[in-house]
């Protein structure tokens, strides 16, 4: 069943989904044309980022990276919407990054924006230094194997983020991530974290239990003993 699973989340929906035509979203006065196989939510409920950081009063971030992007709906909405002055995306996805470039042409945003292939943070130059690093990362340690927008083998792909984040993030930068409450707590990354030299400052909407169907949560992350900004307290 493993296999048939692989096989339809890896061939099958990809084929489908590439054979339709592209879509095209206006984010913060941002377009993005990109084909549906790339959404992995960043589009519906990653959105939530743009009220909760403008609740919280963020100032505006010098710049802001977004970790597994996608079509980075999340960093083009929060560039679009001037909550940061320019713009870093990765994706282990070549489509993806195609996407973003695309993107990047097609609104002149070359001097603001990079954009980077890399399988988690490998291949992204070490003189990147980001203010606050946003991500609607896979949610399932269980679920949709094979289906690289959800599915996180024994959550390998944030444990590799966590333990190398760190040299990447400024002094008092904030890691912000939306996670699934169907498919992750609070406590399935505090471990990683605290081994990581990181530690959560903040959670927003998260519950103790998993829940039967789909609630996402915020989790704030920092350097261990970093001065927190009054934004993120």
């Amino acid at each position: 069943m493993n296999l048939v699973r692989r096989l339809e989340y890896q061939v099958v929906r990809p084929a489908l989904r590439w054979a339709r035509p592209a879509k095209r979203v206006v984010l913060g006065g941002i377009t993005i044309d990109y084909k549906a196989e790339l959404d992995g939510g960043g589009i519906e409920f990653g959105q939530d980022f743009i009220p909760f950081l403008k609740s919280r009063n963020m100032p505006v971030q010098k710049r802001i990276f977004e970790w597994c992007c996608g079509p980075a709906f999340i960093g083009f909405s929060l560039l679009g919407h001037r909550l940061c002055e320019t713009l870093c995306l990765a994706d282990i996805n070549p489509k993806a990054v195609a996407s973003c470039l695309n993107t990047v042409r097609a609104n002149n945003l070359g001097d603001r924006v990079s954009v980077y292939l890399s399988n988690n943070l490998k291949s992204i130059p070490t003189h990147e230094k980001w203010d606050l690093i946003v991500s609607n990362p896979p949610h399932f340690i269980d679920r949709y194997d094979g289906d690289i927008r959800a599915h996180d083998p024994d959550w390998s792909i944030h444990r590799d983020f966590f333990r190398t984040v760190t040299p990447y993030l400024q002094e008092e930068g904030v890691i912000l991530l939306q996670e699934n409450n169907r498919g992750s707590t609070v406590a399935s990354f505090r471990e990683m974290i605290d081994e990581s030299g990181l530690e959560i400052v903040f959670t927003h909407h998260d519950k103790q239990e998993l829940t039967a169907k789909s609630e996402f949560y915020f989790i704030g992350i920092m350097k261990k003993g970093a001065h927190v900004p009054d934004w993120a307290r």
